[in-house]
């Protein structure tokens, strides 16, 4: 599969940038839509939690604009995953005409769906990066540990949505359930609370939430501007692997039953 993608990198690209440009295409404000709507969404939780409600976070007190730094850190990173899973759920159902009608590597569709997610998210943490720059509270050499985070948490998304997604084609609830997933994860993902402000009986189930320690791990980059415990993401990494196993398996054993099910 890696071997197809890389000889097939050029369609994967070009379905990306057609993609990008396509959606915005007839629009007069073109490309600021794809940061609006995210945008919109970080001011709003920003306004209601960071100001309204004024949390305050332990050791943080006198960090202007804390809360909003924690807040975006979870908020942009789940909306890559989030945009990720819920776009690989109905990914072969999207592109099933394209399927149908043309002989490449089924397993392009999915990178194209990474690739685009990966745009979109880059566009809006440069937002972020700018407003952390703005208020002086620039994580430093702790920013390159963001690195290996983003791919451990693209990996699992790939995993679970290449299975889910593939699922789909023969079970149609799948992405319908996985949507309802998705908001019910949001809220039990300590993103717009702190995980260390729960009672200790609720910390110990949502312990068991694979995003939990990822999402932790972010915000310590960026609240903290220090390098996040690595030892904490082991399970999530054994996790990503056994989905990448199991995704691969699934859609390599059925992919010649996909055209006669789209």
């Amino acid at each position: 599969m890696l071997k197809a993608l890389w000889g097939y990198r050029g369609f994967v690209w070009s379905s990306v940038m057609r993609e990008f440009h396509g959606k915005y295409r007839e629009s007069l404000l073109g490309a600021f839509w794809s940061v609006a709507n995210p945008l919109a969404m970080i001011i709003i939780y920003t306004v209601v939690f960071g100001q309204l409600m004024r949390p305050s976070l332990a050791g943080h007190e006198q960090t202007p604009f804390a809360f909003s730094i924690y807040l975006c850190a979870g908020v942009l990173t789940w909306g890559l995953f989030a945009e990720m899973l819920v776009r690989l759920n109905g990914v072969f159902l999207e592109h099933g005409n394209l399927i149908k009608k043309s002989n490449f590597p089924r397993v392009c569709l999915p990178a194209i769906v990474a690739v685009s997610a990966l745009v979109n998210f880059g566009i809006v943490f440069a937002l972020y990066l700018a407003f952390l720059a703005l208020i002086g509270h620039w994580p430093g050499w702790a920013l390159f540990a963001v690195v290996p985070l983003l791919a451990l948490q693209l990996l699992f998304t790939l995993g679970l949505g290449i299975f889910l997604g593939t699922l789909n084609v023969f079970f149609r609830d799948v992405s319908q359930l996985t949507s309802i997933v998705v908001q019910f994860w949001f809220w039990l993902t300590p993103i717009v609370y702190v995980f260390n402000s729960l009672p200790s009986a609720v910390r110990a189930v949502l312990q068991f939430n694979p995003m939990q320690p990822l999402m932790v791990a972010y915000q310590t980059i960026f609240l903290n501007q220090s390098i996040p415990d690595f030892n904490s993401l082991v399970p999530l990494a054994l996790l990503s692997i056994s989905f990448l196993i199991l995704g691969a398996w699934f859609f390599l054993s059925r992919v010649g039953e996909l055209v006669d099910e789209l």
